[in-house]
């Protein structure tokens, strides 16, 4: 978790100097890798790492655990980090933009505040830890410091703040005072037998609103406005760290608060699912609508996290593999796809859709990487998406949630109407449709080279997607 965090002062020292700052960067990214992937063997042999850090009050503690769950996470944000950092290089010199050392400065914090979450080993340590992430994450969204971003800022704050003080900070105090002060994490759950459901009920909501990173409707519009920052932040908050924070909160919840043998049956699994169904299926129709490219990626997104709470919100052994799964392929294709958009800007300063007919003629590589990270997001052969999407199915009917079927048919279809025309308008219009009739050269190699490597994976994760399945695995162990 420090080792992005220690590099921040060596980033700030070296804004003169760019190469260095970014070579800071760079070392703390591949340091806090070697740390994650030194784990790895422990983890996957059914063991686990905790380290407490202070105690608050006898029964509750600062702790960090590292289990299956997180380090399927931490393994996805510190990799993602580091291909980030590339691009970032390539955006943010490619359009000169301002205040360079600052924007890395909080790109590093954030990603220490994720690796606390994903390591968090109770329900307070992650709370802290979610806190910091969005105020960490502020200067980033704000980062052209204009009226709109400013205002994009603000409600980026009011929502995520509002929500997680007003509804699951509360929820967590009721929590200790129910559990007698235990707050650890556990496959058992952490509230004794005799708790009617009505509470349970009441204090499952507050978590699922109250983690609003999460983007669950109607609690979701601070998501696309918060894409007037520059793209790698939206990569960031898409792919990496903000949202992904939300949702494995979220996942947490359920399985080490609740515990899915309690979801189950007490039948609140019903209650996650029809939340999670109704936001994938209305923010994918709303992502029809939109023309700016980063907006209908941030619908898109909005409904994808919700894949993942309700595979985890079955409450069945497939559907709780699935959706923690998604968790690394929904990273790796939807990265891909905002790496290609800010790519296009930067090449030809275009944001939307309907400006970018016949531009696959000009950026095939661009655009080749956003066919491939398309595929992992619908869920098509040969993408990793497929894979947790085939898990969540399979869940669906163990857990007897045949409706829920439908639900994942729709949204497939729907994924594939606001992303396959984009690429056929690209590759396949005539001359005279195409408005790109001077050559544009491809974005500096910064830019491309990013998201042919992150589509490249999310092709080879169909393959072999044995490395995150492990992960998720782990917690069914005996």
């Amino acid at each position: 978790m420090l080792a992005s965090l220690c590099a921040v002062p060596f980033i700030a020292m070296s804004g003169n100097r760019p190469n260095l700052r970014e070579g800071f960067t760079f070392a703390a990214g591949a340091v806090k890798l070697y740390f994650v992937l030194s784990m790895t063997g422990w983890i996957l042999a059914g063991h686990t790492h905790t380290f407490e850090l202070c105690r608050v009050t006898p029964a509750l503690s600062l702790t960090f655990t590292v289990d299956g769950f997180g380090m399927l996470f931490a393994l996805v944000a510190s990799s993602l980090w580091i291909v980030t950092s590339i691009y970032s290089i390539g955006y943010m010199r490619g359009l000169e933009e301002h205040a360079q050392t600052r924007y890395f400065c909080f790109f590093a914090v954030a990603l220490s505040a994720t690796i606390g979450v994903a390591f968090a080993g109770n329900l307070l340590t992650l709370y802290l830890f979610y806190e910091l992430l969005s105020l960490s994450t502020y200067p980033l969204v704000t980062h052209h410091q204009d009226k709109e971003a400013r205002g994009a800022g603000r409600k980026y704050l009011t929502y995520l703040l509002s929500t997680s003080i007003g509804l699951a900070l509360p929820a967590m105090f009721y929590t200790m005072i129910l559990s007698n002060g235990n707050l650890d994490f556990s496959a058992a759950g952490v509230f004794p037998a005799g708790v009617d459901k009505a509470t349970l009920t009441v204090l499952l909501v507050m978590f699922i609103f109250g983690f609003a990173k999460a983007g669950v409707m109607p609690l979701h519009s601070w998501l696309p406005g918060a894409m007037v920052a520059p793209t790698p932040v939206s990569a960031l908050l898409h792919a990496v760290a903000v949202v992904k924070v939300g949702v494995f909160s979220i996942g947490r919840i359920l399985t080490g608060v609740f515990g899915i043998e309690l979801l189950a049956a007490s039948h609140l699994n019903t209650i996650v699912c029809v939340i999670a169904s109704f936001t994938v299926l209305v923010s994918s129709l709303i992502a029809l609508s939109q023309d700016n490219l980063k907006r209908r990626l941030a619908f898109s997104t909005v409904g994808q996290l919700s894949y993942i709470i309700l595979g985890i919100g079955l409450a069945s052994r497939l559907g709780v593999i699935g959706g923690m799964t998604h968790i690394a392929m929904h990273a790796f294709g939807k990265i891909t796809l905002f790496f290609c958009a800010g790519a296009i800007y930067v090449a030809t300063g275009k944001k939307n859709i309907s400006e970018m007919v016949g531009i696959g003629r000009r950026m095939p590589v661009t655009m080749f990487a956003f066919f491939l990270g398309s595929l992992s997001i619908i869920g098509l052969p040969p993408a990793g998406g497929l894979v947790s999407k085939l898990l969540m199915v399979r869940g669906a009917l163990d857990a007897g949630m045949t409706w829920v079927l439908a639900v994942y048919l729709i949204s497939s279809f729907l994924n594939a109407a606001y992303f396959l025309p984009i690429v056929y308008k690209a590759f396949f219009c005539t001359d005279d449709e195409a408005m790109f009739a001077k050559k544009v050269d491809e974005a500096p190699v910064c830019c491309w080279l990013p998201p042919l490597i992150t589509a490249s994976i999310s092709i080879i994760l169909f393959f072999y997607p044995d490395a995150f399945l492990g992960f998720a695995n782990v917690m069914f162990k005996g």
